[in-house]
């Protein structure tokens, strides 16, 4: 067990000291015990490290929102207790871990195991809208509806025990921690670079998974160039809870058969040094260019001088209002109105919204002010879906909405509750 300082993570070790390390990488909503099962078999060959996400089975809450950010919070805990190779295995938001760790730190990782994952969850928006019902509604339906999403019908009804212990698990994790998990699912996306995944991996999926299924396993293996498919009958999305016997013994066979070489071939350090160029002769010194060949830089009169916006206003305009509305917006674009969607993209979101001088929460706050003030009402309506995600709540929206009832009128407010009213019970009502 462990003592958490914020830039680590909680963790076990399980197996002798001597022994390589396998690691065991969590789902969402999950603790390092949903790996209960396989422990007891895989100890015999390894030392197993077992971690639990930030606020998840009583870990401290230090919210990370990014899967980049949770692979180096792994990473500092293994540099401290002086782990520098490694198998890993990770369900879900943990086997994006593991890709993140093959496509950015291949030299720590001897072999991987990907377990119901994909290359992109889902959408951003899914996963935003989840973390828009959790801080209005608690955890509390999420936990109800977990079972549902993690195992087959059968298993739920015949191990009440177990799945009674995956609601109260999910109702337990800190909120804030959850909702943060999330936005690391929306924006984790590596479709484009599976080919450079250079490590042996075995991507395994329940037959039955509705969450991240067969396809999106098929997916992964077509884009890594060594990478293997187990499909594991009658199990759902938590397959390791589900078939513990199946996932302990394709565990096994994989990490004792496909455990690749150090970069140092002496296996004696597991992060090979940079290698040393040798200098065969002094390089001629460099010839002095004429001050009339030397050309200024050509500078795009369009962005006057500066990295143009647009990039990062399509991704602001993308995480605030949502890929839906906006996939909307620019197909409707045309001839005609193609180039005003390119200015909005550009300076309202590219320039005002990315500008570090206020957050989004209250960019969204002063948003909301100013279409009341100006009667948008269509526009409101999509704004108080980006203020939900921006991390707002209805309470907080309502409090915006009686501000502007003062200094904007209160027809121009009341009109503005209606609409805000439906957008919050649409975006915040749990779906069943």
């Amino acid at each position: 067990m462990s003592e958490t300082p914020s830039n680590t993570l909680q963790y076990r070790f399980d197996g002798p000291e001597e022994a390589p390390v396998l690691i065991l990488g969590p789902s969402l909503g999950t603790t390092w015990h949903m790996w209960d099962r396989q422990v007891p078999e895989l100890m015999q060959q390894w030392r197993v490290f077992r971690y639990d996400l930030p606020g998840h089975g009583g870990a401290p809450a230090y919210p990370a929102g990014s899967v980049t950010e949770l692979t180096a919070r792994l990473l500092t805990t293994l540099d401290s207790l002086g782990v520098h190779r490694f198998g890993y295995a990770g369900c879900a938001l943990g086997g994006a871990v593991g890709v993140e760790l093959a496509l950015r730190h291949p030299e720590r990782l001897a072999s991987l195991a990907l377990i119901a994952a994909s290359p992109r969850f889902g959408t951003a928006d899914e996963f935003r809208q989840r973390g828009v019902i959790v801080r209005t509604n608690g955890l509390d339906p999420i936990a109800r509806t977990a079972p549902d999403r993690w195992f087959t019908a059968g298993f739920a009804a015949a191990q009440p025990a177990i799945t009674e212990w995956a609601v109260q698990m999910v109702r337990t994790t800190d909120p804030g921690c959850y909702i943060a998990n999330c936005e690391a699912l929306a924006t984790f996306d590596v479709r484009h670079e599976l080919g450079r995944v250079g490590v042996p991996t075995l991507v395994l999926v329940g037959s039955e998974d509705q969450v991240t299924g067969p396809a999106e396993a098929r997916t992964l293996v077509a884009g890594i160039p060594d990478a293997r498919l187990a499909v594991v009958p009658g199990a759902s999305h938590l397959v390791p809870v589900e078939q513990p016997a199946a996932v302990t013994d394709l565990l096994v066979t994989h990490f004792s058969t496909a455990w690749q070489p150090a970069f140092d071939a002496t296996g004696q350090m597991a992060i090979a040094a940079a290698p040393v160029k040798p200098v065969l002769a002094a390089p001629p010194p460099p010839q002095a260019a004429p001050v009339a060949e030397i050309a200024p830089a050509a500078v795009d009169p369009q962005t006057n001088g500066r990295p143009d916006p647009y990039d990062a206003g399509i991704k602001v305009r993308r995480e605030v209002l949502g890929d839906a509305h906006v996939d909307r917006a620019l197909a409707q674009a045309d001839e005609f109105s193609g180039d005003f969607q390119e200015f909005i993209t550009r300076y309202a979101w590219g320039e005002v919204w990315n500008r570090p001088g206020l957050d989004r929460r209250t960019r969204s706050c002063i948003t909301l002010t100013a279409l009341v003030a100006g009667g948008h009402l269509d526009e409101l309506a999509f704004h108080t879906r980006a203020a939900l995600r921006n991390g707002l709540t209805p309470a907080e929206i309502k409090e915006v909405l009686l501000q502007t009832a003062v200094y904007c009128g209160v027809p121009a407010a009341n009109s503005a509750f209606k609409v805000a009213q439906q957008v919050i019970r649409e975006e915040t009502t749990p779906q069943e």
